[in-house]
């Protein structure tokens, strides 16, 4: 999931310098929901391994 954030944020950079505001913009926002998504998940996955051990 990570590496798709990457993708994303990479996608939004090159937009950005090309002068495509709302490719960049869009990639941007899909980047941020996928990285709020892979934190929570992290949080999550942290949780429960220690409960378990």
């Amino acid at each position: 999931m990570l590496r798709w954030f990457i993708v994303c944020i990479v996608i939004a950079i090159v937009a950005g310098i090309f002068g495509f505001g709302g490719i960049s913009a869009a990639a941007a926002g899909i980047a941020k929901v996928i990285f709020f998504i892979f934190i929570i998940g992290a949080i999550i996955t942290f949780l429960l391994y220690k409960k378990i051990f």
